[in-house]
Formats: structure tokens, sequence, C-alpha cells
């Protein structure tokens, strides 16, 4: 199953950019949309696809509890606080950039601009979604039932690393970065067993580097649209054109994002991962000896017969006097 579900996602990936070039080309519209209905059409592919093979295997399943994605009271809170922790790990990645004085942005507040970073965003919520999908969701819950959950976060660590390894200006730090923040974004998943919180953690991730700060996500620098700003200095600290993915310091970041998502989930794991607790020691449902057991069968097939005398109500009602008349205990008056 978990071959069969990579298989898909490779089958996906070449029909999604196909459809969305034959819309685009179709109804002469900006390459701009080109990515969103990439986007969309991947995802939509992926959560379906997954629920299918499933459904196949198991005839019970549903597109949203094989892709993790269950609706729950916490799903919003989840995917905040993960937008928050990415948001601030982002933070203090680019921080030693801007005090090195190593950042030149420019910035361009054109309408169009506005407009294309809408479009920006919308694009990677849902590429960020489908890429969640890829390695936390279907594919991830096989290999936990088969190798457990360490070896399957390393082995889908490893997997996300290898992929990074085509993206434009990627290097051997460049890719030892994103095994680890594949393993970060893992373990949001293993503290409460869903999409919500990695999914918020890394579109924030990604957000935050290419539209907020207007850096390469990954080696890509299309997401600059209103801010895109130029490095300089070492790539020890930049990360060069691949992006703050390429730099030393975001090894200290993912490490440093570790304990505080461990931290700041310990009311969710509590929820959601913790085992049920079974009550234990000895029965109280004993039975009775078999003593009384026979007494009880003997009683209840011998019958008890009761005679019940007639009286007249006026019989009922005077028999209580004279019997006090008769023992000189009645009311002198």
């Amino acid at each position: 199953m978990f071959i069969t579900g990579g298989l898909w996602v490779l089958a996906a990936r070449v029909a999604a950019e196909h459809a969305a070039n034959g819309f685009v080309s179709s109804l002469h519209l900006d390459n701009y949309y080109e990515s969103l209905l990439t986007a969309v059409f991947l995802l939509f592919l992926l959560l379906v696809g997954f629920a299918a093979i499933s459904w196949v295997a198991t005839r019970n399943a549903t597109v949203r509890t094989v892709n993790a994605l269950p609706a729950r009271p916490t799903s919003r809170r989840e995917w905040g606080l993960g937008a928050m922790i990415g948001w601030g790990l982002v933070v203090v990645a680019v921080l030693p950039m801007m005090l090195a004085g190593d950042l030149r942005p420019n910035f361009w507040v054109t309408p169009v601009a506005f407009w294309h970073l809408l479009l920006e965003v919308a694009v990677l919520l849902m590429l960020s979604l489908a890429q969640e999908t890829v390695y936390r969701g279907y594919l991830f819950a096989r290999l936990i039932r088969t190798l457990g959950p360490t070896m399957a976060t390393l082995v889908m660590s490893a997997i996300a690393a290898a992929v990074s390894a085509v993206h434009p200006w990627a290097g051997p730090l460049s890719v030892f970065v994103t095994f680890l923040l594949s393993i970060l974004f893992s373990m949001a998943y293993l503290r409460t067993r869903a999409l919500w919180l990695p999914w918020g953690l890394h579109f924030a991730w990604s957000a935050c580097i290419g539209v907020l700060f207007g850096l390469p996500v990954g080696g890509w620098n299309s997401f600059s649209s209103v801010v895109d700003t130029s490095t300089y200095g070492s790539t020890w600290i930049t990360g060069g054109f691949y992006g703050p993915e390429g730099a030393l310091f975001t090894v200290v970041v993912a490490v440093m994002g570790m304990g505080v998502l461990y931290s700041l989930t310990r009311d969710l794991a509590w929820e959601y991962t913790q085992p049920v607790i079974v009550a234990a020691g000895y029965p109280m449902d004993v039975a009775p000896p078999a003593e009384h057991t026979k007494m009880e069968q003997a009683a209840a097939a011998k019958p008890v017969l009761v005679q019940i005398l007639a009286a007249t109500p006026s019989e009922a009602s005077t028999m209580p006097v004279i019997e006090q008349h008769l023992r000189g205990e009645s009311d002198p008056e």
C-alpha cells in the first residue's frame, strides 16, 4: 500500500501539472494562475486518491480519516499554534542576516503586486497541505504501522531530503536542513495524530520566508511579489540563492524548534496520544457459593400459598373498637 501510494503521488503530480497547463492555455490566463491551479488539482488528487486506495484495501475509509484531517474542536487551535511556531522560527532564522546587514529588500507596492501576493499565499496554503498529505498523511501512517513512529519519521525525512536535492541551488547543507525540518513537521503530527498542526507550521514557515521576507523558499524565488530581498555575505548565514533553508544557523533553529514544539503541545499530546486507561485489579463480580445458589433455586421451586380472608368494610372498621372494648381499653366518651 505504501508503494501504491507513492506511485499515485507521482501520477497525481503529472496529472495536476498537465490539467493546470490546459486550463491556463484554453482560458488564456496569467501564468500566476497556473501555480494555483496546479496546487489545487494536486491536493484534490492526493486526498481522493489516498482515500480510494485505502477503501480498496479495507472497504472502510473516508477522505478525512485516511488523510489525518479529523473534524475535532481543537483543529483551529492546532493550526494557529503551528502557524505561530513557524512564524517565530523564521524570525529567529532571519535575525542574524538582519543584524549583519546582509539583507537588501526591494518593495513593489502596485495593485498588481498585491494581487499576486494573495495568489502566492493561496498557492502556499494549498501546496503546504499537499506536501503534508504526502509526507505526514497516508504514506506516513502506513510506515508507522510497519516500522514504528521513530523509524517511519527517519525514512520519510530521508525521502523529503532526497527530493529537495534536485531543487535549484541545493547542496549538502540544504539537504540536511530539509531532513531536520521534516523531522520537526513529523513531530508535529505525532504529537496530535493529525495534519492541522504540521500544516499550520509548514505554511507559516514557507509564507514567512517567501512572502513576508521575500527570500527564496527551498531554492524557488517565485513567491516574492511585494517584497523581493537580495542577500549578501556568507552563505553559511544567508543560505545564498537557496534561501534560509540552506544556512547553517537554520540547523540550530530547527533543533530549537523541536524543543519549543514539544513544550507547547503537552496538553494536545495528552489528549490525543495517551493510551486509554483500562481498569485493572481483581474482578468484583464474583459468583456466589454453590450451596447458596442451590438454596435459592430450591426456594424458588416451592410455591408459597397466601390465603386472604374476605371482610366487609363495616366489619373491618369496627373490629379494632370491639377488641379495645373487650380489653377495657376503650375511651370513656
